[in-house]
């Protein structure tokens, strides 16, 4: 069968991204074997259910499941036993200095190399995870290099939470790096279905064109959100705006970003500017650009937060909790932090998202929001109907379903809009960019 033929990945961390890319590539084919030291992960997948929301991976872990071509194990020796492709996807989180954390990527390369001599076929070993240029070379290499059959490679990953299984099955970039050129191809080839043609780069620059591309994302909301402010403070339309500097597809390259909104969070871009500056610091090189980035974003949720506090209402509805729609993540989200003041000003709130159901939340992601706001399942309602009873004033602090506008608008309610939602009434549009 066809099948037979092709390499048996294992994915080595079943978080959003390792999860996201076993069960995609069991669709298209691939036998998979995914690797964690967490039970309920392992265990949603081995009954065939996804273990977080994200639009999509249900199906396709069911799928995957009930074809035989996806499996889970916590075994890191069961798993690599039989695989040709491992896909490194653990956390790579910020220390407290802004340098990245690799103490997850340094266990799993020393428990790799603990099983690399019981092997007697080659190995290829692909680091997904975002980590620093050079790391490959100085983390991983020395620690697998000396075995035989065992080669290193850059497979940076380009999802995004919300929509991260069609940034898979429809990627607009896929990039392998490495120094040998057969094991780049071989592990460009498992994305060889999904009609883009991979950029095959050296180890570095994989590594490197990551942080490149979340810089540039984080740049552009920055950027926007400032043009968004100033417009507010002339009385000025910055949607018309942003919207004429993005007919400019040649010069201005994408429109994706540019659109003032909200501030941005989440496990990645603010992650990635910590270190990205950090280490640019350690070597003398200044971006006053960058740094200015986190910054610029803190002061969008300060004028934020400021527009809801002069809200003339008792009572404050917030739609959405997440640090962007479609997701349950809330590591860094900015309507906690947003959350986190108004609390303390005595600002009376309540909250909904669809996604989030708090004692369905674990580790990393429920440690977040506790830690934050302890008693945060008693601000939240269990529906939108229940949220739009209880409110004066409505906030809307992340992009809105169709359903969820038509129930927002009929309600009849004032809304401050911080992200642009489209409504078919004004709605307040406070100058936060």
């Amino acid at each position: 069968m066809e099948t037979n033929t092709k390499p048996t990945v294992a994915v080595l961390g079943m978080g959003y991204i390792g999860c996201v890319s076993a069960a995609c590539l069991s669709s298209i084919g691939y036998r998979v074997i995914g690797i964690d030291r967490d039970d309920h992960k392992i265990h949603s997948v081995m009954k065939g259910q996804a273990p977080f929301y994200e639009p999509g991976l249900q199906q396709l872990v069911r799928d995957g499941k009930e074809s035989g071509l996806l499996t889970a194990t916590t075994s890191l020796p069961a798993g690599l036993s039989h695989a040709d492709i491992a896909l490194v996807c653990v956390g790579t989180p910020s220390e407290k200095n802004g340098n990245l954390g690799l103490d997850q990527l340094r266990r799993v390369i020393g428990e790799v190399a603990e099983h690399l001599p019981t092997r007697s076929k080659p190995l290829i070993v692909a680091i997904r995870s975002t980590v620093f240029p050079g790391t490959c070379e100085d983390v991983v290499l020395p620690v697998l290099g000396g075995h035989a059959n065992v080669e290193v490679v850059s497979n940076p990953e380009f999802l995004r939470e919300g929509i991260a299984v069609q940034d898979f099955m429809e990627p607009s970039l896929v990039v392998v790096g490495g120094r040998n050129g057969n094991a780049v191809k071989k592990v460009a080839s498992i994305y060889a279905s999904l009609g883009v043609e991979a950029c095959l780069v050296s180890l570095r620059t994989a590594e490197m064109i990551k942080y490149a591309c979340n810089a540039f994302h984080a740049v552009k909301i920055s950027f926007a959100n400032e043009i968004g402010a100033l417009c507010g403070k002339l009385d000025m339309d910055a949607l018309e705006v942003m919207n004429t500097l993005c007919e400019d597809v040649k010069l201005n390259i994408s429109r994706t970003y540019l659109k003032p909104g909200f501030a941005f969070g989440g496990s990645c871009l603010p992650k990635d500017l910590r270190a990205l500056t950090y280490r640019a610091n350690r070597l003398d090189v200044k971006l006053p650009l960058l740094e200015s980035a986190m910054p610029s974003n803190e002061q969008t949720l300060k004028r934020a937060a400021d527009a809801v506090m002069d809200l003339p209402a008792e009572r404050i509805g917030i739609i959405g909790l997440a640090f962007k729609e479609n997701t349950d993540d809330l590591r860094e989200s900015p309507v906690v932090s947003m959350l986190e003041y108004l609390i303390g000003k005595g600002r009376q709130i309540r909250v909904f998202d669809p996604h989030i159901r708090i004692d369905e939340i674990y580790g990393s992601n429920k440690n977040f929001i506790l830690n934050t706001i302890p008693h945060i399942s008693r601000l939240m309602d269990g529906s939108l109907e229940q949220l739009l009873g209880w409110s004066q004033y409505l906030v809307i602090a992340q992009k809105q379903s169709l359903e969820a506008v038509q129930q927002i608008e009929a309600s009849g309610l004032p809304i401050l809009d911080l992200v642009g939602t489209s409504l078919t009434r004004p709605a307040v549009q406070p100058a936060i960019g």
